[in-house]
């Protein structure tokens, strides 16, 4: 059933210097995206809500390098690195944000409603843990159909205390779908820590109850990340049914642009910054290998920067939505034999 974390004490990567490269990429356009994000929201550029990704990288890169096509993935409302590890276009993500029609909505689903069939992203939803249910749905279609695809579910830890995750679980197990939940536990579901809002606090062993294997993953280290991605994926995709991974990770930010995260510490948040870092712990292990020098990497982040910028350029310069676009992307039309 359920198994138990492997040992935190990290073994020296076996993962090559291209690929090492990549997951860094990667990971460094999140982390400058959602910093642009930030500085935007506060210059009143983004409206409503914004939840930033922040220290949270490695879990979608890490899981999005053992996926295949067709294979699907679903979150909540942090959904920003989700997009871009989907490698959906920073312009229009950026633009969506801002509320132009450049936007993959067109500028009207804003930062949580976002979606992209052409790159199987089915969201972004801003409703806590319905995204859940909807992942189930995707893994019921894929073996409805008779593919090998698998869905992606991500929800946080508070989501894991919805009632409509475990009515998922059910039926994920009853009908062997295929289908991974990422529990990406950052600590805090808003302002309340895991100790203080769930009675079982390991929940990779919320599974347990409907027969289904999890294990608790270190959420900061993109390698461990892909290793146990790699298990889950394959597991689901050879037809034995669901998998749970508990992802240990942090969001330096607070929930949201709006919270001013007082419930916890600073020295833990710089604690964290400071000795669990994704990215910096992925650079230092580059250059200590020798794949990368410090010039190299510094280059790397200027090239993403650069990115970010363009993005965020796009996004002011397109156009807002006309009043004329309010009922549209609303119904389908669909004919009935």
């Amino acid at each position: 059933m359920a198994t138990k974390a492997r040992s935190s004490k990290k073994a020296p990567s076996k993962t090559g210097k291209a690929e090492m490269l990549k997951y860094y990429r990667d990971m460094l356009l999140i982390r400058r995206f959602e910093e642009k994000a930030g500085q935007l929201y506060g210059m009143g550029k983004i409206a409503g809500f914004c939840h930033l990704y922040i220290g949270q990288e490695a879990v979608v890169t890490g899981m999005q390098a053992c996926l295949k096509e067709g294979d699907q993935i679903i979150t909540g409302y942090r959904d920003h690195g989700h997009m871009l590890a989907c490698d959906m276009d920073p312009k229009g993500v950026m633009a969506e944000l801002t509320g132009r029609t450049g936007g993959y909505s067109k500028g009207k689903g804003g930062s949580m409603h976002m979606f992209s069939k052409e790159k199987n992203f089915y969201g972004g939803h801003g409703i806590v843990g319905a995204q859940v249910p909807i992942g189930t749905g995707l893994g019921f279609a894929n073996k409805y159909r008779g593919t090998d695809n698998v869905a992606v579910a991500y929800f946080g830890d508070g989501a894991a205390n919805q009632g409509q995750v475990y009515e998922a679980f059910n039926m994920a197990s009853l009908w062997d779908l295929p289908i991974v939940y990422v529990i990406e536990n950052n600590m805090y579901a808003m302002g309340t820590s895991v100790a203080r809002h769930a009675s079982e606090t390991e929940l990779y062993k919320r599974g347990i109850s409907f027969e289904i294997e999890g294990e608790e993953v270190d959420g900061m280290d993109v390698t461990a990340v892909r290793e146990a991605g790699e298990k889950a994926v394959k597991y689901a995709r050879s037809g034995k049914g669901p998998y749970i991974l508990e992802m240990k990770t942090y969001r330096y930010r607070g929930h949201s642009m709006s919270d001013p995260a007082k419930y916890r510490k600073r020295e833990e948040v710089d604690d964290i910054r400071s000795h669990h870092d994704p990215i910096e712990g992925l650079k230092n292990q580059l250059i200590e290998l020798g794949h990368a020098s410090e010039e190299e990497l510094k280059n790397i982040d200027k090239e993403i920067k650069g990115i970010v910028k363009e993005a965020a350029d796009f996004s002011l310069e397109s156009p807002e939505p006309n009043s004329s676009e309010l009922w549209t992307d609303v119904l389908k039309d669909v004919e009935v034999a």
